[in-house]
């Protein structure tokens, strides 16, 4: 019978703690409204960001172009920007 007891005792307990839990959670959990005015102000929203992020891996992929067709160690470069031939990209 004591058995019985504790388990119930434990069992009660984690599912208040779980209660308590849950409860907090969706406390804390933001609603749509915020969701929505938490979207706009993501960095991925500005239109300058997306163009700088897209000009970052267009530069990205035209070295890594390069790296394919040249012998050259491009890696050790002091000036990316700068190509094999010494013309900026």
């Amino acid at each position: 019978m004591g058995t019985v007891k504790k388990m119930l005792v434990a069992v009660a307990i984690l599912g208040a703690g779980a209660g308590v839990g849950a409860a907090l959670f969706a406390l804390v959990t933001p609603g749509e409204l915020q969701k929505q005015a938490m979207l706009k102000e993501m960095p991925e929203q500005n239109p300058q960001h997306r163009e700088q992020a897209a000009r970052t891996q267009e530069l990205v992929l035209a070295t890594l172009q390069e790296a394919a067709a040249t012998n050259e160690n491009v890696a050790c470069r002091k000036n990316w920007m700068v190509s094999g031939s010494g013309r900026s990209a």
